[in-house]
């Protein structure tokens, strides 16, 4: 991996006034300033936390040693923070969930090499959200001018900004980034209006009124099935979730990687670090059937107070096989639950056109890459030209199988 220069960086400088300074660990940052800053932007997350981008690299899940080297960026004015973004030098392209596989091959197909390069992400997780951290939003396209900058002084082949918000996206087109699009699934609740005339969801079957009849039913089947099998579910919220909840959790997640022949991304040490520091981000559901668990279903939520407040589907494994039962652990409990709580939108995570039928409606999530050979670069631009088109027409199509009533 690339060696990194001392902190603070001479250059790039993106103003006259501010100090760009590249840092190596999420611990020299002050937890309050970086949260301060989050809490400014258009679109913070729980994952973009000074505790959670922490508890990645305290327990060893996103470190030099996975491929993922922290190189965070932070603009300072005289001894205040003005912005930050989390970024990383890369030796592979795994667990970003923006898949540039190919790019890679072509690289080495040519002779040239594309590791490192550089993400602004969150490791592991494909949640939109504000990646750019500042206290003006005229900083924002500078904090992300001085990142690519830094790639070219260390020759590192690219820079790749993921999931970012709005207006994160729109600074990356104000510097002339390639855009990409990408979509997820995500559920929303009914919006309520100024003349009352629309209310959010009363509970599930309130919603499922919203659906069209045959997936109306296919739901109430599937749901049944789970039941009819003798499975229950209980969930818990923050410090309700018992040390033994939280052991039964890791057990599932890590069967779910293992089945599939990975390794599992992130560590114990993290999830306790979750229980200790950020509990109250945290909703679990376990299965149980005759009194014993047998699967698990980890959700993300909003603080209380956050507007609009989301949930965010996240992990799950089970140790039984059940019927239905991942549906009803991922998806149905968890928007029931959100239904009930009153929360605007559950977030399905990555890929999925399963999750339609489900009523998780496709999203568009974009991101921003930069590369540092210009023709390889010209040659992307194409290549999302065409790539564009046809995620396009995939968005039309998945419009036109709306499981709503109202898209009828």
């Amino acid at each position: 991996m690339t060696s990194l220069p001392a902190a603070p960086s001479p250059s790039p400088q993106p103003g006259p006034s501010l100090e760009l300074r590249i840092v190596q660990s999420m611990a020299a940052f002050d937890a309050p300033a970086w949260d301060g800053l989050l809490a400014l932007q258009q679109r913070p997350t729980p994952f973009m936390r000074h505790a959670y981008l922490q508890a990645l690299e305290d327990s060893g899940s996103a470190t030099l040693a996975s491929g993922w080297q922290p190189c965070h960026l932070s603009l300072w004015q005289d001894d205040a923070l003005v912005g930050a973004c989390p970024m990383y030098l890369k030796s592979h392209s795994y667990g970003e969930y923006v898949f540039d596989f190919a790019w890679a091959r072509a690289y080495a197909e040519h002779g040239l090499d594309y590791f490192p390069k550089a993400v602004i992400a969150v490791p592991f997780t494909p949640v939109p959200g504000s990646r750019l951290l500042v206290a003006d939003d005229k900083l924002r396209a500078p904090l992300l001018q001085a990142a690519t900058q830094f790639c070219e002084q260390q020759e590192i082949s690219s820079l790749h900004l993921l999931f970012g918000s709005g207006a994160d996206l729109q600074a990356a087109e104000d510097i002339a980034l390639l855009q990409r699009e990408n979509v997820q699934f995500h559920w929303r609740n009914r919006d309520s209006t100024p003349m009352g005339d629309t209310k959010p969801y009363a509970d599930f079957d309130d919603f499922l009124n919203d659906l069209q009849q045959e997936k109306r039913k296919k739901i109430r089947q599937e749901r049944r099935k789970v039941q009819a099998a003798g499975v229950t579910f209980r969930h818990a919220t923050g410090a309700q979730i018992s040390d033994a909840d939280w052991a039964f959790f890791y057990q599932c997640y890590e069967r779910t990687y293992l089945e599939h022949g990975n390794a599992p991304y992130l560590t114990p040490a993290f999830f306790e670090s979750m229980r200790t520091e950020m509990a109250e981000n945290w909703l679990l559901f376990i299965a149980e059937r005759e009194g014993q668990p047998i699967a698990a279903s980890l959700i993300a939520i909003d603080a209380e107070g956050t507007a609009p407040r989301h949930a965010y589907g996240r992990y799950w494994g089970a140790i039984e096989r059940v019927d239905c039962l991942h549906f009803e652990a991922c998806y149905y409990q968890p928007i029931e639950w959100c239904i009930r709580h009153g929360l605007q939108c559950f977030e399905g995570g990555a890929q999925g056109e399963h999750k339609m039928a489900r009523a998780l409606m496709p999203l568009r999530t974009p991101s921003a890459h930069w590369l540092a050979h210009a023709g390889f670069a010209q040659a992307v631009e194409r290549y999302l030209d065409r790539e564009s088109q046809g995620m396009a027409e995939y968005q039309r199509a998945l419009q036109n199988h709306s499981p709503l009533k109202s898209a009828t």
